[in-house]
């Protein structure tokens, strides 16, 4: 038998750091073994350092995946995400446990579930600007709540960036843009309207700091969490939804903003392999659920359309006798 800790600390450290993976995969990695582990530990009754690989097969990594989505009401995305890095881990097992051979082809074969392909949601102009009108801008808070989301929604940030921002990641001066380094380890640069860059100057003004400092810091001049930025996301929307009353019919995420800059770009008439490139996607392709949810390009295209004649008849019923025999 052999133990699963050695197998698992190998992996974070002979593959995933040693290859330089992002530190946004290797917290996902983390969380992803966290509840694995703890899983496996209740049912095998073995406290987490007692594990064996044997006692995370298939049918515990089955159990693990439907646990996850049936109990901890996480989506079939995040399942996936789940299930890529567990593949991950027999993948390098594979090399380390050869006499777990068979048991790693089994756990290799678990398929990713195809998830439900929806409409991305995204805010309209009127609720956006309802949006940035939440923030209490008498408050030193509110003040950085609204060049946040100022940013988030001109340059289609994901929270992440949003949250590694530094001072030095702007450049505010002829040729604005903000610097950040997103998925893959890819970096870009992002142009900024001149709109954005006077709310940029301002908050800059307000809270002198190095280069290296966090752009929207806590109270205590430490880097906000991602799951700060959903909740102050979430206060400033209930406080919208009185202005605007749709956004009350939408679930508002920090995701939900970069899609809304996507959206505008699109409506501009902006090519979609240039918002690939401005929201740093890796294909253009991931450009198409825009496409998709862009109702107003679909009846740009319908006014192209010559309708098509279709002609009226009224409806005469069967025969009686015809229609018995037809249903025999």
């Amino acid at each position: 038998m052999s133990a699963l800790a050695p197998v698992l600390e190998g992996l974070f450290t002979e593959r995933l750091m040693a290859k330089r993976a992002s530190p946004a995969t290797i917290r996902c990695y983390r969380d992803t073994f966290y509840l694995l582990v703890g899983f496996a530990s209740a049912r095998a009754g073995k406290p987490p350092s007692g594990l064996d690989m044997a006692d995370i097969g298939p049918e515990v990594v089955v159990a693990f995946l439907d646990h996850l989505e049936h109990e901890r009401s996480n989506s079939v995305a995040t399942r996936n995400l789940r299930l890529a890095a567990v593949h991950s881990l027999f993948s390098y097992a594979a090399l380390r446990c050869p006499e777990h051979a068979g048991m790693v082809a089994r756990v290799l074969a678990i398929p990713r579930k195809r998830p439900d392909q929806r409409l991305v949601s995204f805010l309209t102009r009127a609720e956006s600007q309802a949006l940035l009108g939440a923030p209490d801008r008498s408050s030193w808070a509110g003040r950085r709540d609204y060049a946040l989301l100022a940013l988030a929604l001109q340059a289609g940030l994901r929270v992440s960036e949003l949250t590694g921002l530094t001072r030095g990641d702007l450049e505010l001066s002829a040729g604005a843009n903000v610097h950040c380094a997103g998925k893959g380890r890819r970096e870009r640069r992002t142009p900024l309207t001149t709109g954005t860059v006077r709310v940029l100057r301002a908050w800059l003004a307000e809270r002198p700091g190095p280069a290296s400092a966090p752009l929207f810091p806590t109270r205590f001049g430490g880097r906000l969490s991602t799951d700060a930025v959903a909740d102050l996301l979430a206060k400033h929307v209930s406080v919208a939804v009185r202005s605007c009353p749709s956004l009350g019919e939408k679930r508002v995420s920090p995701h939900t903003l970069r899609h809304t800059c996507a959206m505008e770009l699109l409506q501009a008439g902006v090519d979609p392999t240039t918002i690939a490139l401005w929201l740093g996607h890796a294909s253009p392709r991931s450009t198409q659920p825009y496409l998709h949810a862009d109702l107003a390009t679909k009846e740009r295209a319908l006014a192209l359309v010559a309708p098509i004649e279709v002609g009226t008849k009224r409806f005469r019923p069967p025969d009686p006798l015809l229609a018995f025999l037809k249903a025999l």
